[in-house]
């Protein structure tokens, strides 16, 4: 179920719950609604009455429950902030309470983009999609101060530092995604079959400018959703326990949309040529995945990483396989760095380490691609050039596709709507994984 709370004003602290057990524990009690959590918490906002319902539940079920924030960009500074919610200071409980019941976080949905935002990160070149940092969920306009705290990236930086201070990390966070439509259809990730959040929004021409009905300041149109996302949970079986399990181990990754499979392994011990024979094998007997943990660094020992990527079956071709860095060093400040570890086609890097773009085959007058530039996988190995065994670090992956049509372009072409210069009709979709740590 959703736990749905706006916080004070508007801001966004919404969390889905996530059970592991079936009917037998899960309808023994009722979902916790804001209004009940009024009589545990501040008149129902803070979370932490959420946490102290999760761990009444499984004390009375013996069963096993986690919760998994959503639209941390629509949370007006207050998901990721450093002080609870009250504006206190954050205490070693509160901290491992957070770690413990929300492993996960979205990254992807409708409501956008909440990976990483162009003002924190600004050598980043795909947060081009998806940025909502006008306004919460009752309009109210976001400060510049607040985009600090939305987004995943600088959460798990900050994370690292925390862990330092209290002794646990309460954003040792894995990547998620869904789309959160209110329309009770399991559609809505495609660009070709995209039906609007609302039934209100669903195909029909000029939806593209209805302005999203929780914008009461009127400043954001419905172009501006997304259509995302899927979550990819690597799970040893096909059932509830098993998915919830491999949920629960961060063992997960976040796409906009495509059916793209993404592996990713961490260890001390890989080879360049674990990547070219049995590199799950490999993956799991030498290291960990996706989600896992690296410590224990003997000297001369660097982290490496096997990467794998595959197309969705039916989707568009692959640009580039990143591997995304953040790191803490001895003064406390962060630091992140993207790195271009495999891609399609002859392209080099130039002397600044940037990669060229891909390049486009989109047709925007028939909403229509080709897969004639990048690759139907990608599959390598990357070593970290600047480690430093003395600073912690985390490491995850990206992937991303060859330019697509996006739901505009298909909308214009299906309807022969005459949509603003400044909509978007083409889109990078792509894949993140959760990250891997290495701690001292």
């Amino acid at each position: 179920f959703e736990w749905t709370s706006n916080g004070e004003n508007g801001e966004n602290l919404h969390r889905n719950v996530i059970f592991r057990d079936n009917a037998n524990k899960t309808r023994s009690t009722p979902p916790l609604t804001t209004f009940e959590s009024a009589a545990i918490g501040r008149a129902g906002t803070d979370p932490e009455s959420l946490w102290q319902w999760l761990a009444n539940w499984e004390r009375k079920t013996g069963g096993r429950v986690l919760a998994i924030p959503h639209n941390p960009n629509l949370s007006n500074g207050w998901m990721f902030r450093l002080t609870r919610y009250d504006g206190t200071p954050l205490t070693k409980e509160w901290v491992e309470a957070r770690a413990r019941w929300e492993p996960l976080v979205e990254v992807y949905q409708y409501k956008g983009l909440s990976e990483a935002h162009p003002l924190l990160s600004p050598t980043d070149e795909f947060l081009n999609d998806g940025i909502w940092d006008t306004a919460d969920l009752n309009g109210n306009p976001k400060k510049a101060e607040d985009i600090q705290y939305e987004y995943a990236r600088e959460a798990l930086k900050n994370g690292l530092k925390l862990e330092a201070e209290f002794g646990a990390n309460p954003f040792k966070i894995g990547m998620v995604s869904g789309t959160d439509t209110h329309n009770a259809l399991s559609t809505g990730a495609e660009e070709d079959n995209y039906f609007g959040k609302f039934a209100v929004s669903e195909p029909v021409s000029g939806r593209w400018k209805q302005v999203y009905k929780n914008e009461v300041a009127g400043v954001r149109q419905d172009w501006t959703l997304m259509a995302a996302g899927l979550t990819g949970v690597w799970a040893n079986e096909n059932n509830r326990a098993s998915l919830w399990d491999a949920m629960k181990r961060k063992e997960v990754y976040a796409s906009t949309g495509p059916r793209i499979q993404v592996r990713f392994f961490g260890g001390f011990d890989y080879t360049e040529q674990d990547s070219k024979h049995d590199l799950v094998v490999s993956g799991y007997s030498k290291g960990v995945p996706m989600g896992g943990d690296l410590t224990s660094v003997k000297p001369g020992q660097v982290p490496s990483f096997l990467l794998a990527a595959r197309k969705d079956p039916d989707g568009a071709s692959l640009d580039r396989y990143q591997v995304i860095k953040g790191w803490v060093d001895s003064d406390g400040n962060t630091h992140e760095k993207i790195y271009d570890v495999l891609w399609s086609g002859k392209r080099q890097l130039d002397r600044t380490g940037k990669l060229p773009p891909v390049g486009n085959t989109v047709d925007i007058d028939t909403a229509s691609y080709t897969n004639s530039i990048g690759a139907a996988e990608l599959i390598g190995y990357f070593k970290d050039p600047d480690f430093d065994p003395k600073q912690k670090a985390f490491y995850y992956a990206r992937v991303i596709e060859i330019p697509t049509p996006r739901w505009t372009a298909f909308d214009a072409v299906r309807f022969g709507d005459q949509m603003d210069k400044d909509v978007d009709k083409v889109i990078q979709e792509r894949a993140v994984s959760s990250p891997i740590w290495y701690t001292p």
